[in-house]
């Protein structure tokens, strides 16, 4: 019998997926769209896809979760054992089911291995956006022990992607591109930080050699898990080119008795000309969620680099006071507030508003917050703990270990399991106490160290698994009872950043760098991933808290001005000649969220040497925002002139400034940003540009284009 195929199209993308009854399916084509073809056409195509014989009498067949078994010598799909027999599955029986939720595409697949006693669920779907996603679920059927050490899935790429290209990074450096020649082997990036990493490739990229923001094309994979976990591209010498991933267990986290599954965490894969369109797909996918962040995104003050420990009830009411005369909407009570918290070395895990500085606890605060019609934000870091604190002294057993011994420290702290029920229940009561008693709008949820011998005292075994979902299901409790909570996730910055933890949150810290130089980079690589609403962005001082750098404010404020905006920044400190700037930009933030939040965003590849450029259409391309940036000084100059893609061809744009633009020359400066600016076509915008306003290193412009 011939296998059936089956075609799924959106938004540009093709699938066209292989379905055996004697094997796992295998995508034949991933890519761009194929149009509309019939039985005989799809027939046709996978018999032209279907891989010629290598080495062996047969074709090597690599399905959704590639198996050693049809001769395939890369990275397997499922990776284990039953006490050493078993470990080369064969999943020979499949039945296949197909559904349509919505506009999702959907293909199950359920198959058995008789002779091992395993049986494997895949469900692959296309969503409208063009972006695909991809699960497995092992089971095992035998009355004896399974140890699964791996459960990966991979898909294919074609042979003209030639480049690889992910992300890096470190603390308060988060998300450094990097790229390499796509060569024969695996260029793996495993994540065993217990955390998604501020290291994490976060988007694994496989590209055409001419690969741009704007063109060439882009295959890509995101593991979208907030725990250990891999993701690989490999090319064989055949020229066989994948790309796949899934969690990475520790030994021993997963032994399946009989009847028990596991289930891999969602992989996610986009297909674009260029990154902007791979990224666009991630984007449309995040805001068509029931759960994404639909109102405008309220403009937050974080105490934290105000105040930092220094909880003074008298200089956090003048701080609230001033927050809410220029504009701000949110107010977030960051680190210190807690029992014993007048540094980092102890309190963590003693949730309690400390009496000593807080003797009506936060009441006070919290009114004078409300009186002014802000949210009232709090800062927690549930998941771990101070061995200094009255919670690690009265149950050193809470704390993840092994070996009889403790992890090393990291910020003066441990991991509390949250594995073992007594830990976990008295972290959600403390929660919901806290969040209830102050009626709390805003949780900001910290992270501040990686996982290291992550143990269970109540199993003995490695515990990353267990723990991340444990912090899932803590999550999910405490939004179904207060489901208006919003929560952002934070960990050292941005090293919690991945789409498992964004099932549950509103929000990510992208780094804890605001230097606003180091965040041009931070900003414009997180939107590989994610659209700018979901990324916190913030003002700080004149004087970076983590690199020392100066800049001045309309720089920090236009770096700041496409994400979720705020301030982290002592403004009680601030003439009110400078508040009045501030607020000028707040104001002008909010006139142009709306724009900024639900745009497509568009990173420019020809910017002028020395120069960085991106900006947001409006979705029906009625307007736009674009920043121009200098961040270094370059050989030549004048600069030329920088284009604007993603207009309309035939639309006529008035073209701005948005601040007024300080000329340093005897001249006037660019005609765009005098008077009433220029009338151009989009065509022209695109083809030719306009002029680069003279500019110092570590300053920007903001462009503003409306349609006439």
């Amino acid at each position: 019998m011939q296998p059936a195929i089956h075609h799924f199209r959106a938004a540009g993308v093709s699938v066209v997926i292989e379905c055996p009854r004697d094997a796992l399916p295998a995508i034949l084509h991933w890519g761009p769209d194929l149009g509309p073809l019939d039985d005989r056409a799809l027939a046709d195509l996978a018999a032209a896809l279907r891989p010629p014989q290598d080495g062996l009498d047969v074709p090597v067949r690599v399905g959704l979760v590639p198996e050693g078994r049809t001769g395939w010598t890369g990275i397997p799909g499922v990776a284990g054992h039953r006490q050493g027999r078993d470990w080369s599955p064969a999943f020979t029986a499949t039945t296949y089911g197909l559904t349509a939720a919505g506009d999702v595409q959907a293909l199950t697949a359920d198959a058995t291995d008789p002779q091992a006693r395993l049986a494997l669920s895949l469900t692959v779907e296309l969503h409208p956006s063009g972006l695909l996603r991809a699960r497995a679920e092992l089971r095992n059927e035998h009355e004896s022990p399974y140890t699964l050490d791996a459960l990966n899935l991979a898909l294919p790429v074609s042979a003209v992607a030639r480049d690889l290209l992910d992300l890096a990074g470190r603390w308060g450096k988060e998300r450094v591109p990097q790229r390499r020649p796509f060569t024969v082997g695996t260029h793996l990036r495993e994540n065993r930080r217990g955390r998604t990493g501020a290291d994490a490739a976060t988007v694994l990229l496989a590209g055409t050699p001419d690969l741009g923001f704007r063109r060439g094309e882009a295959w890509g994979l995101h593991v979208g898990f907030s725990g250990n976990h891999r993701a690989y591209a490999e090319r064989t010498a055949s020229g066989r080119t994948l790309i796949g991933g899934g969690e990475l267990l520790l030994p021993g986290e997963i032994t399946l008795t009989g009847g028990e599954s596991y289930r891999s965490p969602w992989l996610y894969a986009t297909y674009g000309r260029g990154l902007d369109q791979a990224a666009h797909r991630f984007h449309d996918y995040l805001r068509a969620r029931p759960r994404h962040p639909s109102s405008p995104r309220p403009v937050v003050l974080n105490t934290w680099e105000a105040v930092y420990f220094d909880h003074d009830l008298d200089r956090l009411l003048e701080l609230a006071d001033r927050a809410a005369g220029i504009g701000v909407e949110r107010f977030v009570l960051d680190d210190g507030w807690f029992k014993g918290r007048r540094d980092d070395h102890a309190g963590l895990g003693d949730w309690f508003v400390d009496p000593g500085v807080w003797p009506s606890g936060l009441k006070p605060l919290v009114e004078r917050v409300r009186s002014h019609g802000m949210q009232f934000g709090l800062w927690f870091e549930p998941e771990m703990v101070n061995p200094d604190s009255d919670l690690a002294r009265a149950h050193p057993g809470w704390i993840m270990q092994t070996g009889g011994r403790m992890p090393p420290e990291a910020r003066f702290q441990q991991v509390l399991d949250l594995s073992n029920p007594a830990a976990y229940a008295y972290i959600k009561e403390r929660l919901l106490a806290l969040i209830g008693e102050y009626g709390i709008d805003y949780v900001k949820w910290d992270h501040n160290r990686d996982l290291v011998d992550a143990g269970s005292t109540v199993s003995g075994l490695a515990s990353v698994h267990d723990q991340t979902y444990a912090v899932y299901r803590l999550l999910d409790e405490i939004r179904a009872l207060h489901p208006e909570l919003e929560i952002e996730s934070c960990s050292s910055g941005g090293a919690r950043v991945d789409l498992g933890i964004l099932e549950r949150t509103d929000r990510v810290w992208a780094s804890d760098c605001i230097d606003s130089t180091e965040r041009q980079q931070i900003m414009r690589w997180t939107a590989q991933l994610l659209p700018p609403e979901l990324i916190g962005s913030h003002v700080g001082s004149g004087r970076s808290h983590t690199t020392g750098r100066r800049h001045e404010l309309p720089f920090r404020a236009a770096t700041a001005f496409f994400g979720h905006f705020g301030l982290e920044w002592d403004i009680t400190s601030l003439t009110g000649e400078e508040l009045g700037e501030v607020a000028a930009w707040i104001a002008l933030h909010k006139r142009h969220r709306q724009l900024l939040h639900t745009g497509t965003m568009v990173r420019l590849d020809d910017a002028p040497e020395g120069f960085q450029a991106h900006g947001v259409v409006a979705a029906d391309l009625s307007e736009a925002v674009f920043e121009v940036a200098m961040l270094e000084r370059p050989a030549t100059w004048p600069p030329g002139l920088i284009r604007l893609p993603g207009l309309a061809p035939g639309t006529v744009y008035r073209v701005r400034p948005l601040v007024p633009v300080i000329s340093r020359s005897r001249g006037s400066g660019p005609a765009w940003t005098a008077g009433d600016g220029l009338s151009l076509p989009g065509l022209v915008l695109a083809a030719s540009g306009i002029a680069v306003p003279e500019l110092f290193p570590d300053e920007s412009v903001l462009v503003h284009l409306s349609a006439l």
